[in-house]
């Protein structure tokens, strides 16, 4: 049966770059899946302009209400949601996100079905599509404009006025200027792996957690910290990985004792707000705190970084925090302020690249699915209203819901 993808223009404001889709992976798609076809419709900000689809073959138009499925990135505006079709984005509603109350409502109102990516995920809860390891990539490149900033150092040209990763890659010899400073990235997870290899391509050296507490090095390092690396049970038993993720509130911080030794922290890790906090505003004014500049990638506001208490953006990406008053200033104001980057929005910074990582797992992973007849139930796991309803599994938005019904 011939099934058609209409790939939408992102209507959320401030406007997002990427795409599902490249036109590339659009061609591969059709050749992949027999009776699939894509269409674009016409879109002045992606980073693929419309022409590069049309010369690829990819049908460019302004209407797609005819397509079976609309893929698009961020959230979709409500006027422009069209009424009992099948979506696919990324709605920042599972967490029951009051700015998103509405969104759903409107899902549910015109009888859309809504699959969103942050739930695909493969038989062992693994997620299968992500934009994290750009995240990481651009937030590891950005803790280190920060830190140059800051220091006068060197300026290194942001990523989002770089054309892709190899333009921003042409930067990476400016950071041989790094005095022999320590860094920590927090993480495991495809957020910190991006953020490693941005370190490791700049050519800075890599060492263990007990090398970084207690070496001196004639050289920048970076060590690369776990959970279990600054967390401990409160009752003295021994680590457990599982455990920590079921029940993060009985353990406790550990990471005191990389607070006299880190020049700059890059924040990689995922934190549940029932989770232990890094450290404490108060920390930051004993005389032995040294972290000077923090890349917040996972950028939780009054989340696991306490100083991250706004967000910043693309194109004013840093404030300081200043640690005797506890106030928000202007970035670069003082040396003894704290300088944070806590851009929420990372991989808009590389959008071409970004894009083709992430239609890379589109392909691989979720269009056989989408396509076929999903045996293995991915995209049902993903799928939040179906028919103007809530599907069983996110029964538990229906309080959410309702309390946007009396806003």
């Amino acid at each position: 049966m011939p099934f058609t993808i209409g790939l939408i223009r992102e209507g959320k404001t401030p406007p997002d770059k990427r795409v599902p889709l490249t036109p590339k992976k659009c061609v591969e798609a059709q050749a992949t899946f027999p009776g699939l076809r894509v269409v674009a419709q016409s879109s002045p900000i992606r980073s693929y302009i419309d022409q590069e689809y049309r010369d690829l073959g990819i049908e460019v138009r302004d209407d797609v209400s005819d397509c079976d499925v609309l893929m698009g990135v961020k959230e979709v505006p409500l006027d422009q949601l069209i009424p009992n079709k099948t979506y696919l984005f990324f709605s920042h509603t599972v967490k029951k996100q009051p700015a998103n109350r509405n969104l759903l409502r409107a899902v549910l109102k015109k009888n859309i079905t809504l699959i969103d990516y942050e739930l695909l995920t493969n038989e062992r809860g693994e997620r299968i599509v992500a934009f994290g390891r750009y995240a990481g990539i651009v937030g590891a490149y950005n803790g280190l404009l920060t830190y140059g900033r800051k220091h006068g150092l060197y300026d290194l040209k942001p990523a989002y006025q770089c054309v892709d990763m190899d333009d921003m890659q042409e930067e990476f010899f400016k950071v041989k200027k790094l005095p022999p400073i320590k860094m920590a990235v927090t993480g495991s997870g495809r957020v910190a792996q991006g953020a490693l290899e941005v370190l490791d391509r700049m050519g800075i050296r890599r060492v263990s957690v007990y090398d970084y507490l207690y070496l001196t090095f004639n050289e920048p390092v970076y060590t690369q910290l776990r959970s279990s690396d600054y967390n401990r049970r409160r009752d003295g038993r021994v680590w457990d990985t599982p455990d920590f993720h079921q029940h993060p509130e009985e353990y406790e911080s550990t990471f005191d004792k990389f607070l006299p030794v880190t020049d700059l922290l890059i924040a990689c890790a995922y934190w549940h707000p029932a989770a232990p906090l890094l450290f404490t505003e108060a920390d930051t004014q004993q005389p032995d705190f040294r972290i000077n500049t923090i890349a917040d990638v996972t950028c939780d506001v009054d989340g696991s970084v306490p100083v991250t208490k706004r967000n910043s953006t693309i194109a004013d990406p840093a404030f300081d925090y200043n640690c005797a008053t506890g106030e928000l200033e202007s970035a670069y104001s003082r040396p003894s302020n704290i300088t944070v980057m806590a851009v929420d929005n990372l991989p808009c910074e590389l959008p071409r690249n970004a894009s083709r990582d992430f239609g890379r797992q589109l392909l691989d992973n979720v269009l056989p699915h989408l396509v076929g007849d999903d045996a293995a139930g991915v995209i049902a796991r993903a799928t939040i209203a179906r028919g103007g309803q809530l599907t069983e599994r996110y029964q538990y938005l229906a309080d959410y819901v309702a309390e946007a019904a009396a806003v």
